[in-house]
């Protein structure tokens, strides 16, 4: 069998009072989190998480001192949980992958005082050398935009900047 990874990083470490407590819940499930100061750094070093498995409570704390911030989170979360209806604790499973980790981020530098950008590094690999299963991807998240390039579409550029390809 192979392992298909997409490890990644983000950077800065994010400053906890710039994010909702929704929006650290939903980040520390799709990431792993390390607190560094006043700040947390997320990495992932398989994967980011597309399903998450929440204690309902924590969720139903998170929502309630989110509310006032709306954003790509709380959009995610209330939609999910408008299908499931009322919940009595437990743990709930929320599928994120229709709303991309990289809308959440961008929220936060929406509303930050400090971040001007945050970016997310990710290796692609596997456990098995496939010519197919190797490269990277750099992304870039301002308020204004997400803009992002696999090691791909950066060979394309290279190619068609020597005359090789059109």
């Amino acid at each position: 069998m192979t392992d298909y990874y997409t490890r990644t990083v983000i950077q800065p470490p994010i400053p906890a009072a710039d994010m909702t407590p929704l929006e650290r819940l939903l980040l520390s499930e799709i990431f792993t989190a390390e607190p560094q100061g006043d700040a947390v750094y997320f990495y992932a070093e398989e994967w980011p998480a597309s399903l998450l498995s929440i204690d309902r409570d924590d969720l139903d704390a998170a929502i309630a001192s989110s509310r006032d911030t709306g954003g790509a989170a709380m959009t995610c979360v209330t939609e999910q949980l408008l299908k499931l209806g009322p919940g009595s604790g437990g743990f709930i499973d929320l599928d994120v992958s229709g709303t991309s980790w990289e809308f959440i981020l961008q929220n936060i530098v929406k509303r930050s005082p400090t971040l001007r950008y945050i970016s997310a590094i990710s290796s692609f690999d596997c456990s098995k050398m496939r010519p197919d299963a190797f490269g990277g991807m750099a992304v870039l998240i301002t308020a204004e935009r997400i803009v992002g390039k696999t090691t791909n579409d950066l060979l394309s550029d290279f190619l068609v900047e020597a005359g090789l390809e059109a």
